[in-house]
């Protein structure tokens, strides 16, 4: 018999709830087949039978016969109960207290049933609403492609293909709407992110190698060079500035620094290239005038080999008067020309020693210039070179005298924060504080260098462990009780430092790495704090 098409469907929340619970778990499902109007008591098994299959058409054809002759509200209430009652589990004990409920008139009760059934299940059911918005899963498809078609595929250029596919994954999830099958596109994904694995390895080995084969060729270079040329003190800072973790901010203040370093030297050899033209054009001057004085020479003597003869020639008083007269003026032009030239190798040597004095002194600036490489520009204290020839010097000198010589890591706490909270212009005023301060606590004959970034070492030579490590605690309290003001707020600064006794023989890197150990050991006891290299 065929069933009346005017017939009502079952209630939207109940489809809802039972699809849930087929999806949820796909168990043998209880099919309710009501033919009657009675109300099945608790646990009857009149009228209700377990299929070992569900089809989906033949529970809606069974939930559309439940509620095909509930028009008025009680039998409602009576087909919801038997509804609910023929589901297994939770679902239908509660079904048969509905179906108690409603045998028993006891609306009360049949109210507190629904008020569980609503609170436990159908308020965590999605109701499709227009004006709710995007659900979350829609919200993390969009924040996928986003981040797939626009930050992952500018970040792709070197990798054209890699790019074209970010953006074709990210055209997909445009389209994907939820309930679709995902799996082509996760597997696009993962295939994907395996690419980009495979080759940010190659691109890090490839940038490895380049940097390896610059270094070797500055090393290369420095070692063509005099120890004392001006150029090593720029390779040294570009060699230290690849040998350690390249960040944008390093590498921008060592560009800056060596195109100031750059400059001045520009000026200076200029100079010097003047100086050195001026004294070649005055040696040529000078050796113009020894060559006409040479040829006036010459002449006056051809002059006075014709007076003799003239002489030996004459007849009378009167040609004797006339050739002596000659004489003397030829003699006069001679000596005239001799004090001229005289006078202009007088003036030509002293222009050579002012020439030679100027030179000296424009070399000499051009070494100090150069030696500014030794020296960080931000905060004035050495760099690594210049902690390099600092220790080689300290550590030739103590394996003389045999006394100790000690190095102190530091390493700012919390400079990230300050950064967020005070920008880059307040963490660089913080490096120079801390600066600053340590050349009011240390000795003179101490040493801080600046290693990059936040960290920094002290040497101090003829210190002993107790000793070094007490001065690096005076310098925490003195610190402690000189704040940074930076815009009209105090700023504490505080730090974390390991100390390492160097040992007869050891180099630099070896003592830094040790203190580099109890200086992590320091900041995992809780910051602040000072701990001795074991």
């Amino acid at each position: 018999m065929s069933e009346p098409q005017d017939e009502p469907s079952a209630p939207a929340g109940l489809s809802r709830l039972l699809a849930r619970r087929r999806n949820a778990a796909p168990e043998p499902v209880v099919d309710a087949v009501i033919v009657t109007g009675q109300v099945l008591p608790p646990g009857s098994p009149s009228g209700i039978r377990t299929a070992p299959a569900a089809d989906p058409k033949a529970q809606t054809a069974a939930l559309t016969r439940l509620f095909a002759h509930a028009h008025e509200p009680l039998e409602l209430l009576r087909a919801f109960g038997n509804g609910m009652a023929s589901l297994h589990g939770e679902l239908g004990d509660m079904g048969r207290r509905l179906q108690s409920a409603h045998a028993a008139k006891d609306w009360e009760a049949y109210a507190r049933a629904l008020r569980q059934l609503i609170d436990k299940y159908i308020r965590t059911i999605d109701v499709d609403d227009p004006l709710a918005g995007p659900t979350d899963a829609e919200k993390l498809r969009d924040l996928l492609r986003q981040t797939l078609a626009g930050a992952l595929a500018s970040l792709l250029h070197s990798a054209p293909d890699l790019a074209a596919e970010a953006e074709a994954l990210g055209g997909g999830l445009r389209q994907w709407r939820p309930g679709q099958d995902l799996s082509g596109l996760a597997q696009r994904l993962r295939e994907l992110c395996h690419q980009i694995g495979v080759r940010s390895g190659d691109s890090q080995e490839q940038q490895v190698l380049l940097l390896g084969l610059f270094d070797l060729l500055l090393e290369n270079v420095g070692e063509l060079l005099d120890d004392s040329s001006w150029l090593q003190g720029q390779i040294s800072v570009v060699r230290d500035l690849i040998s350690g973790p390249l960040d944008q901010r390093s590498i921008e203040d060592a560009r800056l620094g060596l195109r100031e370093v750059i400059y001045k030297q520009g000026l200076l050899k200029q100079g010097i290239a003047e100086s050195k033209l001026a004294m070649k054009q005055m040696m040529m001057s000078f050796v113009d005038d020894l060559n006409g004085m040479a040829v006036t020479t010459g002449e006056f003597h051809d002059r006075v080999s014709g007076y003799s003869l003239a002489i030996r020639d004459a007849r009378s008083i009167s040609d004797l008067n006339k050739l002596m007269q000659d004489v003397l003026q030829d003699t006069g032009r001679i000596q005239q020309q001799a004090a001229r030239a005289r006078d202009h190798l007088i003036a030509a040597r002293e222009e050579v020693d002012a020439a030679e004095r100027r030179i000296q002194s424009l070399e000499k600036e051009l070494s100090d210039v150069a030696g500014l490489v030794s020296v960080d520009q931000l905060t004035g204290a050495l760099n690594r070179r210049g902690f390099e020839e600092l220790f080689q010097r300290e550590a030739a000198r103590t394996e003389r005298s045999s006394n100790p010589l000690c190095a102190a890591l530091l390493d700012l706490d919390n400079f990230r924060l300050i950064n967020e909270h005070h920008g880059h212009p307040g963490g660089d005023a913080v490096l120079r504080h801390l600066v600053d301060v340590s050349r009011l606590m240390l000795r003179a004959t101490d040493g801080i260098a600046r290693f990059g970034g936040e960290e920094f070492v002290i040497l101090l030579p003829d210190s002993s462990m107790t000793e070094s490590v007490s001065a690096m605690n005076r310098l925490l309290r003195a610190l402690s009780v000189r704040p940074l003001v930076y815009e009209d707020a105090r700023i504490f600064v505080t730090f974390s430092a390991g100390v390492a006794l160097r040992a007869p023989g050891e180099g630099a890197d070896t003592l830094i790495k040790r203190a580099d150990k109890a200086m992590y050991e320091a900041k995992k006891a809780g910051k602040n704090r000072v701990v001795s290299a074991g």
